[in-house]
């Protein structure tokens, strides 16, 4: 168990070294590519499109585009461990470690941005992952026991329904009957810190968390269906039930355990990308997390505001999966022998 985890822990660092240098590429090599300069670099970086061409240059040399691009990964990687410093020329910007980038347009460090905005994104993607793990869990379940029968139907269409919606379809919706017309959720914009009240923080999330949860437990509840039915279906269920062991037993400890890899793969990809924002959800609901400050970061052609979040989405998904990894040595022991 031990080496099973020391191996699964040397392969998380080694993707995010991957991660850092594809991020890197798709900002820094690929526009290069596509025969962007030095000087629109500068430009889109610091946003300074009003300025001359020779003031632009001058950044450009100052902040290291013109070096070469081994060098400016070290940098940037340098950076992001111990901090870094932009030199404009007119001023020296300090961005204190770990320095995610320093959007030049606000004149702000982006990662404690990031931080004031992660509470709201991490409280949305928590409560609607419990919700759609164990409705979507149970539902497939109850589904994959009484095949055929009306309640399988019907949660199966109510499944199909809830995967071909969109989100945003469904969150207008909903905010349109549940807190416009009936007053019973809060409307959209609405969040407290559930430091503050929390009974008010589940009250204004509550209604994201549905519909959020709506669309994932569709997935969760039509994979769970497939998977006990292909569990129930062998030999080693028969012979548990031969030995006389409870069906509520066979069912969870023998059915169930051999469903749930598939699940907790997609669990933790689904996971790791909300923590790193839920984009629809939280521009659908105005909530001011990270899915809606890299939806403004976008419109306002912020780049470092971008690859902050992309930087922090990669490391939420490396990070999740290496939790799903030492999940699997506990719902499946074969898995340490791999």
């Amino acid at each position: 168990m031990v080496s099973y985890i020391i191996r699964r822990l040397i392969a998380a660092v080694l993707m995010l070294v991957v991660v850092s240098i594809v991020t890197f590429s798709i900002f820094f090599v690929i526009p290069r590519l596509a025969g962007v300069t030095t000087i629109d670099f500068a430009s889109r970086y610091v946003g300074s499109k009003g300025a001359s061409a020779e003031t632009v240059a001058a950044i450009a040399d100052k902040l290291g585009f013109n070096d070469p691009l081994v060098v400016q990964y070290g940098r940037w990687i340098k950076g992001i461990v111990l901090g870094a410093e932009y030199d404009t020329g007119a001023s020296v910007e300090h961005c204190p470690a770990p320095c995610l980038g320093y959007s030049f347009i606000t004149k702000t460090p982006v990662w404690p941005e990031l931080l004031d905005r992660l509470p709201v994104t991490v409280s949305l993607a928590i409560g609607a992952s419990i919700i759609w793990l164990i409705a979507g869990v149970a539902t497939g379940v109850v589904s994959a026991l009484r095949r055929g029968s009306f309640f399988d139907r019907a949660a199966m269409g109510v499944a199909l329904a809830g995967v071909s919606l969109p989100i945003f379809f469904t969150g207008i919706i909903c905010l349109v009957f549940f807190s416009y017309r009936f007053g019973i959720t809060a409307p959209g914009g609405s969040y407290t810190a559930i430091t503050e009240n929390p009974g008010e923080w589940a009250y204004d999330l509550i209604l994201p968390w549905i519909t959020l949860a709506f669309l994932y437990a569709a997935s969760y509840a039509r994979l769970t269906r497939a998977g006990m039915l292909e569990t129930m279906g062998e030999d080693y269920i028969r012979t548990a039930r031969a030995k006389g062991l409870p069906e509520s037993k066979v069912i969870v400890k023998h059915g169930l355990r051999g469903a749930l890899t598939p699940i907790l793969t997609i669990f933790g990809l689904d996971l790791g990308l909300l923590l790193g924002g839920a984009v629809l959800t939280e521009s659908t609901f105005s909530l001011p997390g990270l899915g809606k400050y890299a939806v403004q970061a976008i419109q306002s052609n912020d780049l470092p505001k971008i690859m902050g979040v992309v930087l922090l989405v990669t490391l939420f998904v490396v990070l999740a999966n290496l939790i799903v990894d030492l999940l699997y040595a506990v719902v499946d022991p074969r898995v340490r022998l791999g």
